[in-house]
């Protein structure tokens, strides 16, 4: 076969039997894949990986094969081409790496045990059965599921059981569909369960480790998101349940499969008498983003991964859309604006980013494609601008007759601009191609030029950049009339300045409301013009002040230290998301300081400065009745708070800790990870790790865990640091799935971070062995280049990294994260000492 052929070329399935024996005891399978379709030759090839193929027959009849590990394949020779069954019989390893058929472990009143479960997204189906697994490759299946079963087990799968025999669970046939969206589970699990409006069942299950009101809120966002999208997309959700299901191991936060989605467990479950809005925010949009994809992904799917976005990016936008029509008073927009878009203003800006549409072919490089950034976040805005150019209206006529064009087969990017576009009669294709297929996004210069107001577009890049010429159809969001809907030359004139200015009242902007992707940089007339009158701003908009200041000053457009004197401007903003850009900026100058050195000290000065005030006015005990603005801002200024090493603040911290330290998870959980975390940097000794490490091991609370791994990965005590590096291996104690952040906070920590860096350049080969298969992997790569600033770090980065560039799914991150280092390295040498000047002449 030639090197990435796609199968499904040479051989169509229509229809698969799957039997699968797994034995948890032995961790083997047996199975056998009888898949029925048309060949459209004699030699065809069918999916495997890390299968034993026992037998090929067609007709009863054994037919010659050949096993290419190095294609993921069987070869197989046929006696005809046309419509044949295909009876292939096979043995597998049950293996821990969470791809395929895996076993995810947990602990129950001291007991081990075991919940059974699937990941097969993105090509991991071939693990499980031997089949045709790619996207295009659509079937019915009947699965029957056969186990060394124990009293009282559920089991799971895509539709529902039918019926069992001879300890053989059968479920009914499903829809037309991908491979990998097949999931099944077994094991034994708490559930509730409840029907919407419409007659679909929905269900959450979870071990009887987690308490059964942990599953109220999933089970109410769950029922409420599929009754949302069946009338927003006009198009009945096609199976008969959707089940959730958390996973005790998982590798990625959810997996959409159809009708049986899965979940890391902090995805799904949580404590309904303490939890925080945050952690309530990102679980309901979770759920509703693996339900946005039972419509967009399961039923209408990418043809192939290089439209990956077609699923993500829409999902992505449409969490955002279902919580803001479930729970308005949460303004979950606000999130998508404190979240997704810097996320992906930062990464789109660095030169050999990929577009987001990127063509694909080695099954190594699919896995690579998962940009958070570019395929989720940044589709995510490109979405967010076309919804705003054709209005909902035409969003949902489009989608309606999309879903219904498309239904049970696959789509291209092409086809849902067509669907849009014929609803909106607006080419918006031609419109959205210059986003999706070129990387990076323009800034536009806004500048009044011998008393004429002009705009100009050009490539913004952080670090080192290639201008080719790249142009965009800028959507505009002007708040002057004379600005056209859609920039598309490099150069505009809008007209004489003060006459604008002055008929319009107001002082000029663009990109009112921060929805288009791309940023603004005024020029000082402008930008004095707009500061003068920033009380009168929206949140939004001042955020998007900071936002783009911050990114003008990462690109070198403007010095850094200019941006130092905004912060005090901003800090008695009552906003969230103003005070989430404000220290993401303020955040952003510890680059610029040596740890323990006079500059740091003046910088504490200055987040002192910056928090003080709303420290008193919020307090650390969250109120009842308190807005929602307060509850998630009062996280970032005692953290301000604690970093300035503020006395009363450290006191405070510990008073609670003292109060609650007999029972330390009753600590409200808006502030909890803030107190352990002190408790261990100020008053931490041998008996409080060990305390803190066995209360991690012993809950079932996921987001107490979160915090307790903050707290115990900021010691400072160097023996600690090297018991903690012990446990890294220890999947009683840390899973490998939460390994990248124990690893992320202990390298962040300066006190730890030559441990944690020392521990992966030894360790890579186990960590590439455990964890290597899933599509997280490359982010341990991510969260290094996220934390590294200095010469010296860069160039160990590079000694150990660039050796490995030609590993098929690393080389791309390996090639960006350098260039990430090497942007901050030479941003910090060239500024730090003017920076500092600034944060001094503001703590005096």
């Amino acid at each position: 076969m030639a090197e990435f052929t796609h199968f499904y070329e040479l051989f169509q399935p229509s229809h698969y039997n799957l039997y699968i024996d797994i034995n948890r005891e032995t961790k083997t399978i047996s199975g056998q894949s009888i898949i029925t379709g048309e060949a459209k030759d004699t030699a065809i090839a069918i999916h495997q990986k890390y299968l034993t193929i026992n037998s090929v027959k067609v007709a009863d009849q054994a037919v010659p094969f050949a096993v290419d590990n190095d294609q993921d394949a069987i070869n197989v020779t046929l006696p005809n081409a046309g419509k044949v069954t295909v009876v292939i019989d096979y043995t597998a390893p049950l293996t821990d790496t969470m791809m395929g058929i895996y076993p995810s472990y947990y602990e129950l009143d001291g007991v081990k045990k075991q919940l059974i479960g699937t990941q097969f997204e993105t090509n991991a189906a071939r693990q499980a059965f031997p089949c045709v697994d790619e996207p295009e490759a659509k079937a019915t299946f009947d699965v029957a599921i056969k186990f060394d079963e124990h009293e009282g087990e559920t089991v799971l799968g895509n539709m529902p059981e039918i019926k069992t025999e001879n300890g053989v669970h059968y479920f009914d046939t499903t829809v037309r569909m991908s491979t990998y969206l097949i999931a099944f589970a077994f094991g034994d699990m708490r559930a509730k369960e409840t029907t919407t409006k419409s007659g679909v069942k929905i269900g959450v299950f979870a071990t009887k480790a987690h308490k059964a009101n942990e599953l109220d809120f999933a089970l109410d966002i769950a029922k409420r998101s599929i009754e949302f999208y069946e009338d927003f997309y006009q198009t009945p959700y096609p199976l008969p349940h959707s089940w959730q299901l958390a996973l005790p191991d998982f590798s990625a936060g959810a997996m959409e499969n159809w009708g049986l989605v899965t979940y890391r467990e902090a995805c799904l479950l949580i404590d309904p008498d303490n939890t925080s809005l945050g952690v309530k925010q990102y679980v309901a949009t979770v759920i509703a983003h693996e339900l946005a994809h039972q419509w967009f992904g399961d039923l209408v799917t990418m043809k192939w991964w290089d439209d990956l976005w077609l699923n993500e990016s829409f999902a992505n936008m449409m969490e955002y859309v279902a919580i803001d029509a479930l729970e308005p008073d949460w303004h979950i927009w606000e999130v998508f604006q404190t979240s997704e878009a810097p996320a992906a203003l930062q990464r789109d800006a660095t030169d050999g980013v990929q577009s987001v549409h990127v063509q694909v072919e080695d099954p190594a490089e699919i896995d690579s494609l998962f940009d958070g950034a570019i395929v989720y976040a940044k589709g995510a805005r490109l979405l967010v601008m076309v919804r705003a150019l054709i209005g909902d209206d035409a969003l949902r006529a489009g989608l309606k007759n999309y879903f219904t064009k498309h239904q049970y087969g696959n789509a291209t990017g092409a086809d849902l601009w067509s669907a849009l576009g014929a609803a909106a009669n607006l080419d918006v294709g031609s419109i959205m191609s210059s986003w999706l297929e070129q990387p990076g996004y323009p800034v536009v210069t806004a500048a009044v030029v011998d008393s004429q107001l002009t705009l100009n577009q050009k490539q913004f890049f952080v670090g080192a950049g290639q201008d080719v010429g790249r142009q965009w159809q800028v959507p505009l969001n002007s708040n002057y009339a004379v600005a056209p809907k859609i920039f598309s030359d490099e150069t505009i004139v809008l007209g004489d300045y003060q006459q604008l200015r002055k008929e319009n009242g107001v002082p000029f902007r663009v990109n009112v409301g921060n929805d288009s992707h791309f940023i603004v940089k005024y020029d000082d007339v402008l930008m004095h013009d707009i500061l003068n009158d920033v009380t009168n701003l929206s949140a939004i908009d001042q955020l998007q002040i900071l936002q783009d200041q911050r990114l003008l000053a990462e690109g070198r457009q403007i010095s850094y230290a200019s941006v130092v004197p905004l912060l005090l401007q901003f800090a008695d903003s009552q906003s969230n998301i103003v005070n989430t850009a404000l220290y993401r900026v303020a955040n952003d100058l510890k680059k610029f300081v040596a740890p323990d050195s006079v500059e740091e000290e003046s910088l504490k000065t200055l987040f002192n400065q910056l928090s003080a005030a709303q420290v008193t006015r919020l307090g650390w005990l969250p109120k009842a009745g308190e807005s929602n603005d307060d509850q998630l801002t009062r996280p970032y200024v005692l953290v301000a708070a604690l970093y300035a090493e503020n006395p009363d603040s450290i006191a405070a911290a510990h008073d609670l800790f003292v109060a609650h330290q007999n029972e330390l998870s009753s600590l409200p959980a808006d502030i909890r990870p803030y107190v352990l975390r002190n408790e261990v940097q100020h008053f931490g000794n041998a008996k409080l790790f060990d305390q803190l490490l066995t209360a991690y091991q012993t809950t079932s609370d996921s987001s107490y865990q979160s915090g307790l791994s903050a707290a115990i990965t900021s010691t400072s005590d160097a023996a600690l640091i090297a018991q903690l590096i012990e446990k890294f291996e220890d999947a009683d104690t840390i899973k490998p799935q939460d390994l990248r952040g124990w690893f992320y906070r202990l390298l962040a920590n300066k006190d730890g971070q030559q441990a944690a860096w020392d521990w992966i350049r030894n360790r890579w080969g186990w960590l590439q062995e455990t964890v290597g298969g899933d599509m997280e992997f490359t982010t341990y790569i991510t969260v290094i280049a996220n934390v590294f600033h200095t010469p010296q770090r860069l160039a160990e980065f590079k000694e150990f990294f660039e050796p490995k560039l030609n590993t098929p799914g690393l080389t791309r991150e390996i090639t960006m994260d350098t260039k990430v280092i090497e942007t901050r390295v030479d941003l910090v040498e060239s500024e730090k000492d003017d920076v500092n000047a600034a944060i001094a002449q503001l703590t005096i």
